[in-house]
């Protein structure tokens, strides 16, 4: 039996105690908010789950900071993961540190540090772009080394959501001003809530073999309202370093949501979809000139997070080496979305030098 210690009782610390209660982990919810642990315990999780686990420990996230725990998740705002994470590390020795996406804001600030210690220190961390584990993303990859793309020609993916779903699993929440949401610079707004999409992007490349993105030519839309400063869209061209050139649209303002993503190749198409019906996700694929296979899975939003920890018992057990949630690729996802940013405040294409390291002197 695993252990979790999970670092914030909000929406997604639930999802994760439930999912790891599911396969009988030991789970240790803690929050700095004595008013978030109560929430948890007589809201969220039995309004979700049916009812409370008594199982679950509840403690001060400040009291609990020292205590040993195989996995510990990392669920506050962007803005305090890397100062956590780096915190942890010199206090405790995890199997395993999973931290929420995205895993920073778009300055990069610590990011180059926190890469060192992990490594420094063995220690296997993932960022939670769980997409990448979803029973469609296996589905798709299959479908692309079967060969029916052929040539691969581009890649277009998409998150567009409206937040208020986030809002309606935040009800303590009024509006986008209240939390790092409504701040683009602590990793909230369409670009960095939303980076499922330039995730799943990186991921699909990486299958394809087309390597990692080069350049990023973005337009964002920002929004300044009620003291808020966010990016309501994204608008991303990216260019791999073998030349593959695709597109990324990311917003919160679109009604009903599209999570999708769709490979084109000279042959055929690959086409990875998230709640395509209630219920289901999707995958279709076909070639040019025959019939479109349709393939639904049947999924609920709580097996996302039972992907995660059925993935992060199976790296402790030894038998993954490579994970598509590393915190290598959710660092190749905060360079992107930081030259992103570049490329909206200078109006140009920004170059991503691979060589410089996770720092904002490699946006060229």
């Amino acid at each position: 039996m695993f252990s979790i210690r999970i670092i914030g009782a909000g929406s997604i610390g639930n999802h994760l105690a439930n999912a790891a209660r599911s396969r009988g982990w030991q789970v240790t919810l803690t929050d700095i908010d004595a008013a978030a642990l109560v929430r948890a315990r007589d809201s969220i999780y039995p309004g979700r789950y049916g009812s409370w686990d008594d199982a679950i420990v509840l403690k001060d996230s400040r009291d609990a900071f020292g205590d040993p725990a195989d996995v510990i998740f990392i669920g506050t705002p962007p803005d305090s993961h890397i100062t956590i994470a780096q915190e942890t590390l010199e206090r405790v020795r995890p199997r395993a540190l999973l931290i929420e996406k995205p895993l920073a804001g778009p300055g990069l600030e610590g990011c180059e540090k926190l890469f060192k210690m992990v490594h420094k220190a063995g220690v296997f961390a993932a960022v939670g772009y769980n997409h990448c584990l979803g029973q469609n993303t296996e589905r798709a990859e299959l479908a692309i080394q079967s060969g029916i793309l052929g040539s691969l020609q581009t890649i277009s993916a998409r998150t567009r959501e409206h937040w208020k779903g986030i809002f309606g699993a935040h009800p303590w929440l009024s509006g986008p001003a209240d939390s790092y949401l409504g701040f683009s610079a602590r990793g909230g707004g369409a670009t960095g809530e939303h980076s499922h999409a330039i995730n799943i992007w990186q991921h699909f490349a990486n299958i394809a073999g087309a390597g990692r993105v080069c350049e990023v030519s973005a337009t964002l839309d920002m929004v300044k309202q009620d003291g808020a400063n966010y990016d309501q869209l994204a608008l991303l061209t990216l260019r791999t370093e073998h030349g593959l050139v695709g597109d990324v649209i990311q917003d919160v303002v679109t009604l009903p949501v599209e999570k999708s993503a769709r490979l084109q190749g000279s042959g055929g198409f690959v086409e990875w979809r998230v709640n395509h019906l209630p219920g289901h996700d999707a995958v279709f694929s076909g070639q040019a000139n025959g019939s479109v296979q349709e393939e639904l899975i049947e999924k609920k939003r709580p097996d996302d997070f039972k992907a995660e920890i059925d993935h992060l018992a199976r790296v402790m057990n030894g038998e993954i080496s490579q994970s598509p949630i590393s915190l290598e690729r959710g660092l190749d996802t905060m360079m992107v979305i930081a030259a992103a940013f570049k490329s909206h405040a200078l109006d140009r294409r920004v170059r991503i030098d691979w060589n410089a390291g996770y720092v904002p002197e490699a946006l060229l």
